[in-house]
């Protein structure tokens, strides 16, 4: 007898796993070749298998691909239904994140997301917000970065937020121009741009593009010892930066050294004649 049941258990998940690839095929059979498996199959039948899975031997993953299949047909309902049945974890969340998106409750939305983390889903708010009030991008911003940050996640997901957050600042910091003051700063908001650009550096020290990011808010905010210190670091990261040589340029156009400028000026356009800061010095030179 428990020979029989010993044999018979392998065959039965043999049996399930059968059922689960068959109806995960059906499922996503619009995705499938011309002539394979999947393009023959519909995907009502693999909801069809899903659901009596569903009732035989629920699971996350069961769940999860149910609650797919509502969300592609736009049945927010069913959606919700499957979703609420998975344990508390970032999938659910993003998931309730989506179905509150689809029903317009974008606020509920940004809630399940933030909280998910669902990085992609907060940036994409962060971004069309940037375009209207900046200050309120980089509030929603902060908030990724501190969940990111509490759920100790790879610091290079970290450091991009705050590199963001660094961009949303110095982006707020400018004010209205006249045509006698064409550029005009809030300082606050451009140390604030400061701080977050140096803990990026902090999390990752040899990522170039924060380290130019933050040795241009120092230049911005006339610290040419801290801006040559930090385009130094960005050659050394990076010794074929035509950016880091351009910015040191820059430095030294406000130190005064004019043959010094002219010689990275030089060094910067043998790297890359299209660099952007290279447009800069080259523009300030006599």
């Amino acid at each position: 007898m428990l020979q029989t049941v010993g044999i018979a258990a392998p065959i039965i998940m043999a049996s399930i796993l059968a059922f689960v690839q068959i109806a995960s095929a059906a499922l996503f059979s619009s995705a499938g070749g011309p002539g394979s498996l999947p393009s023959r199959l519909s995907p009502a039948m693999g909801a069809r298998i899903y659901r009596m899975l569903d009732r035989v031997a629920p699971a996350p993953y069961v769940e999860t691909m149910l609650a797919e299949y509502a969300i592609a047909g736009g049945d927010t309902g069913a959606a919700q239904r499957a979703t609420v049945r998975l344990p508390a974890s970032p999938m659910r969340n993003e998931l309730l994140g989506r179905i509150a998106d689809m029903r317009g409750d974008h606020r509920l939305a940004l809630e399940y997301f933030l909280v998910a983390p669902d990085a992609r889903a907060v940036q994409q708010e962060v971004d069309r917000e940037s375009r209207v009030d900046p200050m309120t991008a980089y509030r929603l911003e902060q908030q990724l970065a501190d969940r990111l940050d509490a759920l100790t996640v790879h610091p290079d997901a970290v450091a991009e937020a705050y590199w963001r957050l660094g961009m949303l600042a110095t982006q707020a910091s400018y004010l209205p121009s006249t045509p006698q003051h064409p550029i005009v700063l809030n300082r606050a908001r451009s140390l604030m741009a400061m701080r977050q650009y140096l803990r990026a550096v902090d999390l990752a020290p040899l990522n170039e593009r924060y380290l130019l990011a933050a040795a241009s808010q120092a230049l911005l905010l006339d610290d040419s010892v801290r801006a040559r210190r930090l385009f130094q670091r960005g050659v050394d990261a990076d010794p074929a930066s035509a950016d880091a040589y351009a910015g040191l340029g820059l430095v030294a156009v406000r130190a005064g050294d004019i043959a010094l400028a002219r010689a990275l000026a030089a060094r910067s356009a043998a790297l890359d004649p299209d660099a952007h800061i290279l447009k800069d010095l080259q523009s300030r030179l006599p």
